[in-house]
């Protein structure tokens, strides 16, 4: 089964999808199997991170700042402005696509795992995930 999920972020950050992510396998209706979510964007991202203590996103989202300035003079590729090159080497730095196993129907995550989207852009918009659910 696949379906496309639609985020709306509202600029840069984690957003967590874990629930709409499980919502999928939940309608599949697979016992035991593999769930894959892909982003369809170049300049966002997926991962799998603690989804209690927020602050652990926030250092996060600080670290890749600081590890992927913007307003590098070594971009040329700035014609959407100068978070468009730091947004594509971000999303290259972390995943496309994140596979979770599924038990039981349910997606076996620890404990204070979630599924993330990791918008790298300031502006806001729209991002699709492909979530395929195979057992």
């Amino acid at each position: 089964m696949i379906e496309r999920l639609r985020v709306e972020p509202d600029g840069q950050g984690l957003f967590e999808v874990t629930r709409a992510v499980a919502g999928v396998v939940s309608r599949a209706s697979v016992g035991e199997g593999l769930c894959t979510v892909f982003i369809r964007h170049t300049s966002a991202s997926l991962v799998i991170q603690e989804n209690a203590d927020p602050s652990a996103r926030r250092d996060l989202e600080r670290w890749l700042a600081r590890l992927v300035p913007e307003e590098d003079a070594l971009y040329t590729h700035t014609q959407e402005g100068p978070d468009d090159m730091p947004a594509h080497v971000r999303a290259a730095l972390t995943a496309t696509s994140l596979s979770i196993p599924i038990e039981r129907g349910h997606l076996v995550l620890g404990t204070w795992q979630g599924i993330f989207l990791w918008e790298h852009r300031h502006r806001p918009g729209i991002r699709t995930l492909v979530v395929h659910v195979g057992g």
